[in-house]
């Protein structure tokens, strides 16, 4: 059964859309500081989809990876056992850092970095620390929406008379976050890096379809999305649909992105591209879609 035809039960209307981190410094542009091959096509059907279903669509969420220069996956946090720096997209394991490879620049931070590395490899998700490029410094280009993002969000405002709610993430230099729902290891004395409530709830309790779209598939919306279906119940779950061409994953990362794509299907989530899920929820400008 293919997914366009998978859920006869769908209702048209009304239709949430969820957008992780649709961000400049994702998108395979020039500029970029973490491109994510794939990305401005991704972004620019989503565009497209949120322009041909906007009068279906009656809420949207969008979620802005939002960082410091300095922070605990920066190269700008470590340095290695000579003093020099670290380069970016270098994992740091607990091991490496009591053994002294790894050590952070500032040595008050030494007993914190112990803790963090150990509450991660010790989580379900079983992280390992990835030295990124800095990328979504808040206030930079990088963090900004993809511009056809950007102004498909703003036209739907102005035509639905509604605003896109948009979640800052990652504003902690001291815990990674992936997903929107909460950090990888939330601190005692940040509540911003515990679950957010607000979000969750936003999400589990609309009574239609979600759409789930953004960058990358193998880090921020698989966290994401596998968070926010752990609050949800299997009929919940099951209005839940994967915008499967609006999203790519990390280079190197896309066995992770299969196993995400894959665990949610069995939880009854849907996988559809933009046409099919336009095609659903409007019905006459599927032909429209673009290529």
């Amino acid at each position: 059964m293919s997914a366009a035809s998978a859920s006869p039960k769908f209702s048209a209307s009304p239709s949430q859309l969820l957008i992780v981190d649709p961000q400049n410094d994702f998108c395979d542009i020039d500029g970029a500081a973490l491109p994510v091959q794939g990305a401005n096509a991704d972004l620019q059907r989503l565009a497209h989809f949120i322009r041909t279903a906007g009068a279906q669509l009656s809420d949207i969420v969008v979620t802005l990876d939002s960082h410091a220069a300095y922070a605990i996956e920066r190269p700008s946090f470590w340095q290695t056992a000579e003093g020099g720096p670290v380069a970016p997209f270098t994992q740091i394991t607990s091991q490496q850092v009591r053994e002294g490879h790894y050590a952070p620049r500032d040595r008050h931070l030494a007993e914190h970095v112990r803790f963090y590395l150990d509450a991660l490899e010790s989580s379900p998700h079983q992280y390992r620390l990835m030295v990124w490029p800095a990328h979504c410094i808040t206030g930079s280009w990088g963090h900004n929406i993809h511009q056809d993002v950007a102004q498909a969000l703003a036209d739907w405002e102005q035509q639905s008379l509604r605003v896109v709610d948009k979640v800052l993430k990652g504003r902690n230099p001291l815990t990674e976050q992936y997903s929107a729902v909460k950090a990888e290891v939330p601190l005692p004395d940040d509540p911003s890096t515990g679950i957010n409530h607000v979000l969750v709830d936003r999400i589990v309790s609309f009574k239609g379809l979600t759409f789930i779209a953004g960058e990358a598939s193998s880090h921020c919306v698989a966290a994401t999305t596998e968070d926010l279906l752990d609050a949800m119940t299997p009929e919940r779950r099951s209005r839940v649909v994967l915008l499967r061409d609006c999203m790519s994953p990390v280079g190197g990362f896309e066995a992770g992105e299969a196993g995400f794509v894959e665990r949610a299907q069995a939880q009854g989530v849907r996988v559809m591209t933009a046409a099919q899920a336009l095609a659903l929820v409007t019905p006459a400008a599927a032909g429209t879609q673009a290529s």
